[in-house]
């Protein structure tokens, strides 16, 4: 893999909340200046990320209820509408886990189809925060979320403390998702190692707040 096909699946990511416009004007430099394809950041930042790379084929990324989930289903497709309206070119929203878990599946499904009836022609990702579900969880998660219009099911959060991605999990997501829906990883990525592992285990997008050093290790090692 060359470096301008890695760089091309990463989501490089601010969403720390103390994040300050310096570190979202950084990160838009990072994306740029290294042909990164996405650029993920809170929703409050989405209109100046898009100002940045506006002159890039770079896309920038909003997350909807980031990081709980637990917003009413409304507020997340108000917060998607006006994501796109700012820049927005893709959305990663969280699914509501403590609603799956309930076994409230018909809840889930109408909170993410709300968000993607909001944002008609946008990629909706949904997080589905893989490390506090098992593993019949995770398939349920991955059939509401694909039958609710979902482009991609996605990990995690990265900001929860069960933890991010795994192999064995973006492994189980692409199976059940099969080849027509997009599976990122998502969480814990900071090594080259880590990103080909989990490209090697079915993801077709990284995302990542250690995109340089990713890139840069890939550099060496051609």
């Amino acid at each position: 893999m060359t470096r301008r096909e890695l760089a091309a699946l990463l989501d490089h990511s601010v969403l720390k909340p103390e994040s300050t416009e310096a570190d979202v004007r950084a990160g838009a430099e990072v994306v740029r200046t290294l042909d990164v394809g996405y650029y993920c950041v809170q929703p409050a930042w989405v209109a100046l990320a898009a100002a940045l790379l506006d002159a890039t084929p770079a896309k920038v990324v909003a997350v909807i209820g980031f990081p709980h989930g637990c917003d009413e289903p409304v507020v997340k497709a108000e917060a998607a509408r006006l994501a796109v309206a700012h820049g927005a070119r893709e959305l990663d929203m969280v699914l509501n886990v403590g609603t799956l878990k309930s076994g409230r599946v018909q809840a889930v499904a109408d909170d993410i189809a709300e968000v993607v009836r909001a944002a008609p022609g946008t990629p909706v990702k949904v997080i589905l925060e893989t490390a506090v579900l098992d593993d019949a969880e995770k398939r349920l998660a991955c059939r509401v979320a694909c039958d609710a219009g979902a482009a991609f099911v996605k990990t995690s959060t990265g900001f929860h403390p069960a933890g991010g991605a795994t192999v064995a999990d973006v492994r189980l997501l692409r199976e059940c998702v099969g080849a027509g829906i997009g599976v990122k990883a998502s969480g814990g990525i900071r090594t080259l190692q880590d990103a080909l592992a989990m490209i090697d285990a079915g993801a077709n997008r990284l995302g990542t707040s250690a995109t340089a050093q990713i890139l840069a290790a890939l550099a060496r090692a051609c």
